[in-house]
Order: C-alpha cells, then sequence, then structure tokens
C-alpha cells in the first residue's frame, strides 16, 4: 500500500497489522539535515519541500508536512517578519493595539501575500512530486493563537478577561483568514490540514469553552466540508481540554508528553487517531537505545488503536539522527 493507502486504512479501519504510523513534526532539523538555515526553510518553498522530502526518506515518515513557524497568516495582515538564520522568525510588531485597529484589519488575499502563498506553493511542489500517494499536511494558525500573533500574548490574555468583545472580534477576523488559507492548501493538494492553536493550553476549560471551542468545531467543520482532514495541535498539558473535543470530529489529535494518552482516549473515544507523545526532550538527550525502548513501549501499548508514532511537539535541532531513525524502528512489531 502507499503511505496515503495506509493512513486511510487507519482512519476508517483501524490499526495496522504490522506496524504504526510514525510522523514527528520537523522543522529547524529538516532544515538542518539537508544543511539550510532555518531562515531559507521558513521563507523558500522549495527548501521546505526538498527538506521534508528527504527527511521522509531518510527517517520513514508517513506523512508530510508545511509546518514552518506561526507567523504566515500575520505576516499577511501586515506584520513585519525578520528571518533569522538559526531560529524561528520573528514578528517585528503587532498589528491590532486597539478595537479600531480590528475594525480597520482587512483579512489578506492569501495568493498574493508572499508568506501564505510561499507555503501554498509547498503544497503544490509536494503533491506534484508525491502524486498523491503520499498525505501532506498544510498548515493554519488556530484563531486564539492568531490573535495573540496579531495582537501579542499578554495583551490578548488581558482582553478575554476585560474586553470580550475587542477579542471576539479578533478572532472573528482570523477565522475568515483562517478559512481561506485552509482552502488554498487543500486545493494545492494538502490532505490534512493542521491547526496549532498552543496557547490554548495556556487558559482555563471555562474559558476555551466560552471563547474558542466553538469557532474549532466551526473550522473543523468547515474543513470537512473541502474534503480534507483535520490534525489538531495544541501544545502543553491539555488535560483539562479533553472533554471540550468529545463532539469535534476530530480525524488526528496531537498529544504533548504531559497528557495520558490512555485518559485521552478514554475521552476523546476510539475513532480519533491519536499523535505522540514522547517528550523531544528525551529523544534529543537520551541514547539511542533509550530513545527505542520509550518508543517502543508505547507502541506496545497502542498499537492496536488509531495511533501515530510522534513526539509530543518539534523534534529540536540537536537531535541525533540515529535518535529519529530508533523512534522509525519502534513502530514495528
Amino acid at each position: 500500500m502507499t503511505k496515503s493507502e495506509l493512513f486511510h486504512h487507519l482512519l476508517h479501519k483501524g490499526p495496522l497489522p504490522d506496524k504504526v504510523l510514525f510522523r514527528p513534526i520537523l522543522m529547524y532539523f529538516a532544515a538542518s539535515f539537508i544543511g539550510k538555515t532555518y531562515g531559507e526553510f521558513a521563507s523558500d518553498y522549495r527548501v521546505l519541500a526538498e527538506a521534508n522530502l528527504r527527511c521522509m526518506d531518510e527517517f520513514g515518515l508517513d506523512l508530510l508536512g508545511l509546518i514552518s513557524d506561526p507567523y504566515r497568516e500575520t505576516s499577511a495582515f501586515g506584520a513585519k517578519i525578520k528571518y533569522v538564520p538559526d531560529g524561528v522568525p520573528r514578528c517585528l510588531n503587532y498589528v491590532v493595539e486597539t478595537a479600531d485597529d480590528i475594525v480597520n484589519l482587512k483579512n489578506p488575499d492569501v495568493y498574493k501575500s508572499e508568506r501564505t502563498l510561499d507555503r501554498i506553493k509547498a503544497g503544490e511542489l509536494l503533491s506534484k512530486k508525491t502524486q498523491g500517494k503520499i498525505p501532506i499536511i498544510g498548515w493554519i494558525e488556530g484563531p486564539l493563537a492568531e490573535a495573540c500573533d496579531l495582537a501579542g500574548v499578554q495583551n490578548m490574555m488581558m482582553q478575554l478577561m476585560m474586553d470580550p468583545d475587542f477579542a471576539h472580534r479578533l478572532m472573528d477576523k482570523c477565522m475568515v483568514t483562517a478559512k481561506d488559507f485552509a482552502k488554498a492548501q487543500i486545493e494545492a493538494g494538502c490532505e490534512i490540514i493542521g491547526m496549532g492553536d498552543a496557547v490554548c493550553s495556556q487558559i482555563d476549560a471555562d474559558t476555551y469553552n466560552l471563547f474558542v471551542k466553538e469557532r474549532h468545531k466551526e473550522l473543523i467543520e468547515f474543513i470537512h466540508g473541502l474534503g480534507g482532514k483535520i490534525k489538531l495541535h495544541i501544545c502543553g498539558d491539555t488535560t483539562h481540554l479533553l472533554p471540550s473535543y468529545k463532539d469535534f470530529n476530530i480525524d488526528i489529535l496531537d498529544l504533548d508528553w504531559q497528557v495520558d494518552i490512555a485518559n485521552a482516549r478514554s475521552i476523546v473515544g476510539d475513532e480519533v487517531i491519536l499523535a505522540g507523545n514522547i517528550n523531544p526532550v528525551l529523544v534529543q538527550d537520551k541514547t539511542r537505545d533509550e530513545v527505542y525502548n520509550l518508543c517502543r513501549d508505547l507502541v506496545q501499548k497502542h498499537h492496536n488503536e488509531r495511533f501515530i508514532l510522534s513526539a509530543g511537539c518539534e523534534i529540536t535541532v540537536l537531535t541525533l539522527y540515529e535518535n529519529l531513525k530508533a523512534m522509525n524502528e519502534a513502530r514495528f512489531f
């Protein structure tokens, strides 16, 4: 079976007979692996595509991805972005400071904005090279994460408590662009859309349910309506949010290392593919055999479920190649 067929088997029929799928998040690591800087990886779709393809070949990845940094949409909204060789691109200004800024904020054309177009081109290039044989994961920022990128995390967190109208209006603007960007990436050949909203792990469940839950649900239904699948990624301890996901119809749910997979499964049900959840610091710092054993234990516990082996979040640039290969080897049984 092709990698795409393997994914659909897991999605619709359940566990595979002899292995679990393997898809760690690779960004800076992928850039370094092909001798490029993080800045090149984040700014040039050809570098992003090449890095993902070569990592797939070398480390046995079952899915490809377009994730690079959180500022694609932010740049399209008008923020200034600085690329740095050895780190995540930096956002140099906040586009939104006042309520009037939200009123005047225009939703960008994702095909005309340089950074969103770059990711769309990456999807087109990977789709052309893989011919539908490998699932490609596009990426959008969730509404709260994007609002924080536009207004600043501290400011946005204050607005959630002090000026709910400000928060709702800004997230509504973010929703429009999230839908536009998701649609463009699906049309470019992305089978799955990852939605990153990491800041949600920093708010309580009541705040999440009031401001974010229905927006996440709306985006998931929108992506499904386009024929795409959804991968929800919220870094950190999301144990308190799991009950809110129950009616989301998520296809893939990323779980960071602080979340107990068995507990998550008992809450979200058997139909969701759970991805995770080895601590990436351990993947970086442990020996090859220790990494293998950590992953092997996880695979043995969950190979009879819908499960993708991954780290809880991004594999670090300092991770040894042999440790990532150990993860790949551990998923066979």
